[in-house]
């Protein structure tokens, strides 16, 4: 056929690492690889995020889309970026033994921000 390229099979040679391996040395490959996929990313995602993404949790906790601003604002001026925004409104919560939502509604008002702070930096 004029105009097509044939492919040389060589799936023989592709799998000769794989054929003398049975189904659970393969499962175990096949779960190696994955996480020599996934890691980076759930390494990056632990690292990296954004004041978008930190809205976008907040908004799935229950807050408005008025109300996350000045949260994820104080969490960026106080350096709490990396802990995530949802984490310092459970961290406040936690602390103080009130609700999410009176929690982030506490921060919105500047109240629980020491608190957070300490205990992020004391490990708790």
């Amino acid at each position: 056929m004029k105009g097509y390229l044939k492919r040389d099979d060589d799936f023989q040679t592709r799998r000769s690492h794989l054929k003398n391996m049975n189904d659970e040395d393969l499962k175990k490959h096949f779960w190696s690889l994955t996480e020599k996929i996934v890691d980076p990313l759930l390494e990056m995602a632990k690292t990296h995020t954004s004041p978008s993404i930190e809205r976008s949790v907040l908004l799935r906790m229950g807050f408005s889309s008025i109300e996350v601003k000045p949260i994820v604002d104080g969490v960026i001026d106080r350096g709490l970026m990396g802990k995530g925004a949802g984490h310092v409104v459970y961290k406040a919560s936690k602390l103080n033994d009130i609700s999410i939502r009176e929690a982030g509604l506490g921060l919105i008002d500047g109240k629980y921000w020491d608190q957070v702070l300490k205990s992020f930096k004391g490990g708790a």
